[in-house]
């Protein structure tokens, strides 16, 4: 893994201009911005090339760390993004050794905005490490040995036997297309067969699904076709069946034999193969392939269980070998449900352990972050109470053991006249009761910060001192003067005031209207149910004693007030983001 993980990543954007090298972990490319990892999985490493209308690049699986091919579509007409889905929807439904395996969510579309706004279709599959057979044709220069041919033939029929099932045609069958995977290969030695490795088709671009009854009717079809290999039918854009397959597979086995292309086997006259001059085969084999390079399509096999058996009876010397094929073919196919077993379990237990895992984890984040705002929350409760009452004793001390007290009434009956009378002195002098209470709860919750508060302890301090002093002017006003029924107003505009003071760094009146409906909503509960006792009642010399009831309430209205900035800040904001409001 390691020459992967030192490695330099290839951006796909084909209008990047300078796509390699893009620097090991960069989520984006430096040049147009393009996403380096795909799906936070796959990160391309380096490109293989072209085939059709697709760019091929080897990827590094992030997930299952093993390399991956992607191709990404680069043609953007309509037929070729109908191909690509055709392409990725087959090899997503198949499950088997000769042929690329392809998960579920292996296509999907990566959005580019740089240089233009831009849709890419992306397919990732299995990574057939080996060679094609038109690669390993080139040692052969006279034809491969007949042994090699007969065996890479059998393994085909049997991957269009499994394609054909499934009512699946290729319908782009050539040298190529046929890969040998490496004799690394994971797979039973069972599938590599006895001379030579696994043979895997590849490049279904061109396949598609056809039934009987489209056969029969001669419909057209899309006009696809490799010239050398395809079929009449498939060249003039007639409609085609599994016989084109076995047309193409024919007369890639004799370009195998022979080493020549196919047209240059043609006689001039009948358009007839002239090959079996130039290679000794089995004739029984030569008369096969004849068969399924006809140009009449009813010349030739019907299906590929016909040719399997004829490719059983060629490959028989003896009774006793027969049996040996039978049994070699039913442990061909117990060993090919078996590794398909064993992927699937192997699969599903991936998948299990991987939600399980990111299941607890995200179960223990969350554990995690509960009982952090739980700590910040009550943290912020218990200063803010503390401040509150620490503040309400320093305003008593001031209102009413001091000559503050009397100046502040004075100045009060001066620029109110008519709301209290020359008597209402010690009344008066509670708005310092109130002003103390408010610095001292303001205090004491910035202290604690919490809720991305800037900390403003002035700014803070100054406007609870003002808001609990509105507070005070409120319950004043209402009828009667000093009832709890005021209070509930009261607190509705002291703390809706203290909270927009704290510098919270979004949504302030959010956090305000949430913190002071909160805290007046539970006192006015306790109003409506008759359990809440008179807390201003001051008598003409006031004593310590009666500062109880009102430290009470105000540390109650400070641990409320912290309460509901928790709540609003831990829940209801991050709900309303999720939501789409900002």
């Amino acid at each position: 893994m390691s020459h992967i993980t030192q490695s330099a990543v290839h951006c796909i954007n084909p209008d990047c201009q300078r796509p390699y090298p893009q620097p090991w972990g960069n989520k984006f490319c430096n040049s147009c911005g393009a996403p380096l990892q795909l799906l936070n999985r796959y990160v391309p490493i380096q490109p293989l090339g072209s085939g059709g209308f697709a760019q091929i690049y080897t990827v590094w699986d992030e997930k299952t760390q093993t390399e991956k091919v992607l191709k990404v579509l680069v043609e953007n007409s309509p037929k070729a993004l109908d191909l690509f889905r055709q392409e990725a929807s087959v090899l997503s439904s198949l499950r088997h050794p000769g042929v690329p395996r392809v998960d579920p969510d292996g296509y999907f579309l990566l959005n580019l905005s740089n240089p233009k706004p831009l849709q890419l279709p992306c397919l990732v599959m299995e990574k057939i490490n080996g060679q094609t057979l038109e690669e390993i044709l080139k040692n052969y220069p006279q034809g491969c040995p007949e042994e090699m041919v007969f065996n890479w033939c059998t393994q085909a029929v049997q991957i269009l036997q499994e394609l054909h099932k499934r009512q699946i045609l290729h319908r782009d069958i050539k040298p190529s297309n046929l890969m040998l995977r490496n004799s690394s290969s994971s797979l039973p030695a069972i599938w590599q067969g006895s001379a030579g490795n696994q043979l895997v088709l590849i490049d279904f671009g061109g396949a598609k699904q056809f039934s009987d009854a489209k056969v029969r009717s001669q419909s057209s079809s899309t006009r696809l076709f490799s010239s050398g290999y395809s079929p009449p039918e498939q060249v003039i854009g007639g409609h085609v069946g599994p016989s084109a397959d076995f047309y193409a597979l024919g007369r890639t086995m004799i370009e195998l034999l022979t080493g020549k292309y196919p047209p240059d086997l043609e006689d001039p006259q009948t358009g007839l193969l002239q090959w079996r001059n130039r290679v000794n085969v089995n004739p029984k084999f030569a008369d096969l392939l004849d068969d399924m390079v006809q140009e009449d399509v009813r010349s030739r096999p019907l299906n590929a269980n016909i040719i399997q058996r004829r490719l059983a009876k060629i490959s028989q010397v003896s009774p006793y070998q027969g049996l040996s094929v039978f049994i070699q073919n039913i442990l061909h196919q117990a060993s090919a449900r078996l590794t398909l077993l064993m992927q699937g379990v192997e699969q599903a237990l991936g998948k299990f352990i991987h939600v399980v895992g990111k299941t607890t984890l995200l179960i223990l984040k969350a554990i995690a972050k509960f009982l952090l705002a739980c700590t910040i929350t009550i943290w912020a409760m218990i200063l803010t109470g503390t401040g509150a009452v620490l503040g309400t004793i320093i305003g008593f001390f001031l209102a009413y053991r001091t000559i503050l007290g009397d100046r502040v009434a004075q100045a009060i009956f001066s620029q109110l006249p008519g709301l209290f009378s020359e008597n209402d002195t010690v009344l008066v002098a509670e708005v310092l009761v109130f002003a103390g209470a408010g610095l001292g709860t303001a205090w004491g919750l910035t202290v604690a910060g919490g809720f991305s508060q800037r900390r403003r302890f002035i700014v803070a301090s100054l406007m609870g001192a003002i808001g609990y002093s509105f507070g005070w002017l409120v319950l004043q006003l209402a009828i009667p003067r000093n009832s709890n029924e005021g209070l509930v107003i009261s607190i509705v505009f002291a703390v809706f005031l203290l909270t927009l003071s704290l510098g919270l760094r979004s949504h302030r009146i959010v956090y305000a209207v949430i913190a002071s409906l909160g805290t007046a909503l539970l006192f006015a509960g306790a109003i409506r149910l008759d359990i809440l006792p008179t807390v201003f009642q001051f008598s003409s010399t006031p004593q310590w004693y009666e500062l109880l009831m009102p430290a009470v309430f105000f540390a109650c209205e400070g641990i409320l007030m912290s309460f509901w900035l928790g709540v609003s800040y831990y829940l209801i904001v991050p709900g309303l983001r999720w939501m789409g409001w900002r």
